[in-house]
């Protein structure tokens, strides 16, 4: 199917013609998700790396989130010189950016410089040996993402005048589900829905949330890889949107302990024949899953709480995992139970899987990597997840919970056997290191709360 804002090389060459593009954003994912690159003039991509590569330090797949190096690498050090590596067009990924003039935008894949050997480390990558794990078993994943963000009247300069302290919510009240309030936000809100629209990110509505000023906007049903894809694009793209409208908006799992977190609800499905035929039930009861999808939830079910870090990669994310807050804290799974980590959504062929423990800072292709490594690991070894949980789970006494603290998540992440099996030694020791990095940056820093803790009183 042809998507809407998608262009091809032929395209772009009458836009550069015609005066309508003159920049290239070259760009990949970082360990954080974050879009890195270079902006290529037009002619210049055209001539010299639409069919060929163009060069970025390897120490972007090795710092921190401050673009600090990072020490415990094996991939990237000091030791190895920083040296390059080849980024690759992927020219199925090439579109328009409608809301920076005259600027297209291709993604890449990351090569070994001056090579054709993938890095294996590089995010988009560990994604890719994830689905085609899946493809030699003859299945096709498909992800949709559900990603919150709280947006502000202060710009993204006023609020880090501030310390990101004091900052203005665009609702001074919740707005979950409300028209009233959210046609007060639609002047950014619908140049964000549009702009994704026109540049090749389809989405299906945008709703107020549980929180003040907070916003969810829900992206269309794709196969993993080109969600993945649309999801980093769309939360580069949601801040650019937003600062040009002088407001700020932000992803993080918890801004503030009085107001909910934000989510990033991944819904998973297995599709055989090329993605043409869904897995998801019997011919029985439409509400029967499929002794397939049966295991894929029994694998992401025990296997949740080893990659969490997946999908909670930041000191912060923790503060999300609160009780009676949305947010889950047990690893149960229910059939439309909200209280519960997996829940079961959705009717007939498009039954799936939902994971309510991602928060909205995950890196997409890695959050997606784990969903697809625990899936897989259950159909592998036919895991099945037990009856369904009913009843409130962040009351139960017989479930497990998912990991409070990032550390928890690191030494669980280290332990991990799933982990070590899907992604290799490689990968899982890249992987971790990132993840205790994070905590090292952490405990380098003392916060607002010491301070005002313990500055006079012990």
């Amino acid at each position: 199917m042809t998507v809407p804002g998608i262009i091809q090389p032929s395209d772009l060459r009458e836009l550069i013609v015609a005066g309508e593009v003159d920049t290239v954003l070259v760009c990949f994912p970082d360990m954080q998700g974050r879009l890195m690159g270079k902006r290529v003039m037009a002619r210049y991509f055209w001539d010299n790396v639409l069919e060929g590569t163009i060069e970025a330090c390897d120490y972007l797949l090795a710092v921190d989130v401050d673009m600090e190096p990072l020490p415990g690498y094996t991939f990237a050090s000091w030791e190895t010189g920083y040296g390059d590596m080849s980024a690759v067009p992927d020219l199925s990924t090439l579109r328009v950016v409608p809301w920076i003039p005259r600027t297209a935008l291709v993604l890449c894949d990351l090569v070994v410089e001056g090579g054709t050997t993938p890095i294996e480390v590089s995010p988009r990558q560990v994604l890719r040996r994830q689905l085609a794990r899946a493809a030699e078993r003859g299945l096709t994943v498909k992800i949709g993402a559900e990603l919150e963000f709280f947006l502000f009247r202060d710009t993204y300069e006023e609020a880090k005048a501030k310390g990101y302290k004091g900052l203005r919510p665009h609702s001074d009240w919740i707005e979950d589900y409300h028209i009233l309030q959210t046609t007060r936000d639609e002047y950014v809100i619908r140049d964000i829905r549009n702009g994704m629209d026109a540049a090749g990110v389809p989405v299906e509505f945008s709703k107020g949330e549980a929180g003040h000023g907070q916003h969810e906007i829900n992206l269309v049903y794709a196969e993993a890889l080109e969600m993945a894809d649309r999801h980093a694009i769309y939360k580069n793209g949601a801040k650019e949107i937003a600062a040009s409208h002088e407001r700020s908006l932000t992803f993080m799992a918890k801004w503030s302990m009085d107001d909910v977190g934000s989510s990033c609800h991944i819904h998973s499905s297995v599709w055989a024949d090329g993605g043409e035929t869904s897995l998801a039930t019997t011919d029985g009861d439409p509400k029967d899953l499929s002794p397939t999808v049966r295991h894929w939830l029994g694998g992401i079910k025990a296997a949740s709480r080893e990659l969490t870090w997946l999908f909670a990669p930041t000191v912060n994310s923790y503060k999300r995992f609160q009780p009676d807050s949305w947010a889950p804290t047990a690893i149960a799974w229910g059939d439309d139970n909200r209280t519960c980590g997996l829940r079961i959504v959705g009717h007939g062929a498009h039954r799936r899987v939902e994971s309510r423990i991602p928060g909205a800072d995950v890196n997409p292709y890695l959050a997606y990597a784990g969903i697809v490594a625990a899936g897989l690991h259950g159909i592998d070894n036919e895991v099945d997840p037990g009856p369904a949980f009913e009843g409130n789970a962040y009351e139960a006494t017989d479930v497990e919970r998912i990991p409070s603290t990032l550390v928890e998540a690191v030494e669980l992440l280290e332990g991990s056997e799933v982990a070590r099996a899907a992604f290799g030694p490689d990968v899982h020791h890249h992987l971790l290191n990132t993840a205790r990095q994070e905590w090292v940056a952490a405990n380098k820093t003392v916060t607002d709360w010491e301070l005002l803790r313990g500055f006079e009183r012990l």
